[in-house]
């Protein structure tokens, strides 16, 4: 356990790096959306080959998840969009197969 009988504030300083807390903070909460926005496209694709017998659709949804992931944390104006579009495919093939 920390000792915070000696520091201030309750063992915050206000010498630390605000601006460098908020990006570190925003860049975890935007792979945390990115993350789960992928793994519902995987959950999905799962649905889609095992309810629909469609592996090969299923298999390509897990690739371009996987593909639309890596554009969105590399590209913060796309951010999760990528993905959730994916989602959103996948979730047509589930329906309309």
């Amino acid at each position: 356990m920390a000792n915070t009988k000696h520091a201030p504030h309750g063992g915050y300083s206000p010498d630390m790096d605000a601006p460098a807390h908020e990006a570190t903070y925003s860049g975890f909460v935007r792979f945390a959306e990115i993350g789960t926005a992928v793994i519902i496209c995987h959950v999905l694709a799962l649905a889609v080959g095992g309810i629909k017998h469609a592996w090969l659709t299923a298999i390509f949804g897990v690739i371009l998840s996987l593909a639309a992931g890596a554009v969105g944390a590399f590209s913060p104006s796309i951010g999760v969009r990528a993905p959730v579009g994916v989602a959103i495919l996948l979730l047509l093939a589930l329906i309309l197969y």
